[in-house]
């Protein structure tokens, strides 16, 4: 299998090197870094291509790196079912960059880019209706990124009295707390049996 996809890497890699940056093979698949600006050329090749065949498009998604100066990773995930391979691109952007749509391409990555820009907040161009997918239209900031809080900015309750959904600024009720997991009883005053907490007091 290895042998076969190195194969397949060396052939796309001779074919299009405008648009391979790099790749590597991990866990089954072929991993293949690809240049922004031609990620749709790209898409279009594999599926065309006699020796990829990359005829099914499995998901779209992102990585959030927010230490990097390119923050995202857009990754997607091909399959071909005439040759019996996956590959899986990467694409690195930064915060302000937008993504070309592959719509084109493969129509089904419509719900696809828009849960990445929902989750993300990740700019598709040429996509014809980019709007949230998963949250609400008047959800604030986006979810999958690493600086997203925990609690989210906003709660929302039915209200009784005025017989409607309402949204208000989330409010913790007890301080937040810092669990380390080293006893499975966190708060208790005696010491287990293998509690390593036990040692340190």
């Amino acid at each position: 299998m290895t042998e076969a996809l190195t194969e397949l890497a060396t052939h796309i890699e001779l074919k299009r090197p405008d648009c391979v940056i790099g790749w590597d093979i991990a866990y089954g698949e072929l991993n293949i870094d690809v240049a922004l600006a031609n990620i749709v050329d790209f898409v279009d090749f594999l599926k065309t291509d006699s020796n990829c065949k990359f005829s099914s498009l499995v998901d779209i998604t992102a990585v959030d790196y927010p230490e990097r100066a390119k923050r995202f990773d857009v990754v997607y995930h091909f399959l071909s079912m005439y040759q019996n391979h996956r590959i899986r691109l990467r694409v690195s952007v930064r915060e302000e960059d937008m993504v070309p749509s592959i719509i084109d391409v493969h129509p089904s990555a419509n719900w696809f880019e828009r849960e990445v820009f929902d989750m993300f907040g990740i700019l598709f161009s040429g996509h014809p209706d980019l709007r949230r997918l998963l949250t609400d239209y008047g959800f604030r900031g986006h979810p999958l990124r690493k600086d997203f809080p925990t609690t989210g900015y906003t709660e929302v309750r039915y209200d009784e009295e005025l017989k409607r959904v309402v949204y208000e600024p989330v409010k913790l009720v007890q301080e937040y707390r810092q669990f380390d997991f080293m006893s499975p009883w966190e708060g208790a005053n005696y010491i287990l049996p293998g509690d390593e907490k036990g040692e340190a007091k």
